[in-house]
């Protein structure tokens, strides 16, 4: 055999129109169509004419960031999930979007002006972009106004504050880093800002960084069993004052911060309790007992002087007045949404309630509080778009599996399954959904009913793909434990045979697809071997050159002929997570290790070939699909929960 070497990672056989692509040092045998010509290896592919807009993010950080959700005079509430800081007039059912950050987002202050955003986030994936910072941005037209702090934080902001008595000419900012260093910015000073003082905060954990809106000057921090008092004086040099609890009990968290008209300092701790700090002073004023049963999450004051506080672990909202006396008016937020992580105050006496399980709720403390927007709180694995619906089914480690509308953005229903998801497929009529769990076990379930229709056991490792077939006959089931289970499908998805399982691979199987005629499968594993099956006999075929001229319903699997392309110069294996074509066969788009979402022309043929990338989640893209009429593109997050929503343009 002749190869030519065109590059370090592939080569051409013309004799046997094979491609020898190398991952890792193993070599990966791909069969070229016997209609396709000869490849020129050194050609490049051009990019697809289509392009990505992020149109809709689908979630909400709540679960361990705070201060996070503020209504802006535009009529927006702005919050944060994954690298993408978000815009949502929840009345007229529209987003915005900001998307300068390359990871995630963990705080965000909006300044006294309240058009102006600061956003910080953590160290990134890319090189360049690697460092954490602050960006500074205008909430009307998005344009970034400064980065503050890239080279001096060390791993992420993990507070931010602009001053509030003079207007807003300062920014404070907390580095999670181990000394928890707090620094004071001139951000209007360059593009970069100007940094006036910055000193060690604490060894422990600090949760919040407030100015004082009165005393210019006064910031206030709290954080693991303390609240600080700090000043910045005429030398620029910043001065510090414990907070002094005396013969109280010290909490171990104090955990949130607000101020009352008099300018006192509020502060709400892991204790359940409020304090009042004396304007000016480091001594407890008041102590108001038992506010919550567990942790005081967030207090907002309203403009009538009066403060709400809500519980992390009771979901309780309490309205006090100025005096801080409790006026009796309170609500609960229902368990299934989590506890209060966030409160701020809306448009006359509504308010907007953040959640520790990633939801954004509306409403008053009388009439109680729905939900605007509905999340995932874990790793999201299962994606999988509706065959012939603008609609797609999300399944994460959450035990959630959720139906969401493309159109509406809305959530049709959300699910508990009792069990971590890993994947998820829809039947090819629609009339049932499929879910691989972690467990091994895999649950089928009516769309519209919810009503769990089947249920089947294959060994004890996660079910990582399940794949229907064309005909809707069969379902294809991919483990862990390297073996794919084939069984009949009987009485419109309720009923299911085992008709065997495909011995064969040396690691676990990580994609599937199915012929157009649904006579075989091919699949990938995690050792990278391409192999292929007759599925109602579930044997191996001999040899991938038999199967060559097969076409193919997907192209779910990125090892194979037609997605050569996607795989970068001395990529790992692992390195991307999903692939997927559009029906009309024009466009494919990845998922990968990076946090991008990569757009090419199908097919992806040329080994040197460009795409499109595009930003927005902060950690693994664990799986793309396109909706069956090829208008969008929908990438889930791995750590970062999200589901975002691509207009193919």
């Amino acid at each position: 055999m002749s190869f030519t070497p065109i590059t370090h990672t592939c080569q051409y056989n013309e004799e046997d129109g094979t491609v020898r692509m190398f991952i890792r040092g193993r070599p990966v045998i791909l069969y070229a169509p016997s209609d396709h010509d000869n490849l020129d290896l050194s050609k490049v592919a051009p990019p697809p004419h289509n392009k990505l807009k992020l149109e809709w993010v689908y979630g909400y950080r709540g679960k361990d960031c705070r201060n996070n959700l503020y209504l802006l005079p535009t009529g927006e509430i702005v919050y944060f999930v994954a690298a993408v800081v978000v815009l949502f007039n929840v009345d007229e059912q529209c987003q915005r979007h900001y998307t300068g950050h390359t990871d995630d987002v963990k705080c965000l202050a909006v300044h006294p002006n309240k058009l102006i955003i600061a956003t910080g986030q953590c160290a990134g994936h890319d090189r360049l972009d690697a460092r954490p910072h602050v960006r500074v941005w205008n909430s009307v037209s998005l344009a970034t106004l400064a980065v503050v702090g890239a080279g001096s934080l060390e791993r992420a902001a993990a507070g931010v504050a602009f001053s509030r008595a003079d207007g807003g000419a300062l920014l404070a900012c907390v580095d999670d880093g181990p000394d928890h260093v707090i620094s004071v910015w001139e951000w209007q000073r360059g593009d970069k800002g100007h940094c006036l003082a910055e000193t060690k905060c604490s060894v422990d954990t600090v949760v919040a960084v407030e100015f004082h809106p009165l005393d210019r000057n006064q910031i206030v921090t709290c954080g693991k069993g303390h609240i600080a008092f700090w000043t910045l004086d005429a030398s620029n040099v910043l001065y510090k004052r414990m907070g002094i609890f005396e013969t109280r009990d010290k909490p171990k968290y104090v955990t949130c911060l607000a101020f009352n008209h008099n300018g006192d300092v509020i502060s709400g701790d892991s204790n359940g309790n409020l304090i009042v700090w004396g304007r000016g002073t480091n001594t407890v004023h008041k102590l108001v007992r038992g506010v919550h049963e567990g942790a005081v999450f967030s207090l907002c004051g309203l403009k009538d002087g009066g403060l709400v506080s809500g519980g992390g672990k009771d979901g309780r909202l309490v309205l006090f007045d100025a005096d801080l006396s409790a006026t009796g008016t309170e609500n609960v937020i229902e368990g299934h949404y989590g506890g209060v992580r966030v409160v701020t105050e809306g448009r006359g006496r509504q308010l907007f309630v953040g959640t520790t399980r990633n939801c954004i709720l509306h409403g008053d403390l009388q009439l109680g509080f729905v939900p605007a927007v509905l999340g995932h709180v874990d790793e999201v694995w299962g994606l999988a778009a509706h065959p012939s619906l603008p609609q797609f089914a999300s399944a994460g480690w959450d035990r959630l599996l959720q139906l969401w509308d493309a159109l509406s953005h809305s959530t049709v229903w959300s699910k508990d399954i009792e069990e971590r998801a890993q994947c998820c497929a829809w039947a090819r009529d629609g009339g049932a959904l499929a879910v691989g769990c972690v467990s091994g076990r895999w649950l089928v379930y009516h769309p519209q009913t919810r009503e769990l229709l089947a249920q089947h056991q294959d060994g004890t490792e996660p079910i990582q793909t399940i794949e229907y077939s064309p005909n809707n006959r069969l379902v294809a089931i991919g483990s862990r434990d390297n073996f794919i289970y084939v069984y009949q499908v009987d009485d419109d998805g309720a009923r299911y045979s085992r008709l065997g399982k495909c011995l064969g691979h040396s690691s676990f199987i990580t994609h599937l697809d199915w012929s157009e005629d649904s006579q075989y499968i091919r699949s990938n594993s995690g050792d990278y071997e391409v192999l292929f099956w007759n599925a109602t006999t579930c044997r191996q075929a001999p040899s991938g050159a038999a199967l060559r001229d097969v076409p193919w319903a997907s192209a779910h699997c990125p090892l194979a002929f037609s997605c050569v392309g996607v795989w970068p110069e001395g990529a790992d294996g692992t390195d991307i997570n999903s692939c997927t074509r559009t029906q009309d066969g024009r466009l494919a788009a990845t998922g990968d290790d990076f946090g991008k979402v990569k757009l090419y022309a199908y097919p992806v043929t040329q080994p040197k070939s460009l795409c499109a990338a595009y930003g927005g989640h902060s950690s693994h893209v664990t799986c793309v699909r396109f909706l069956p009429d090829d208008t969008r593109l929908l990438s889930a997050g791995g750590h970062d929960a999200a589901l975002l929503q691509w207009l193919v343009d």
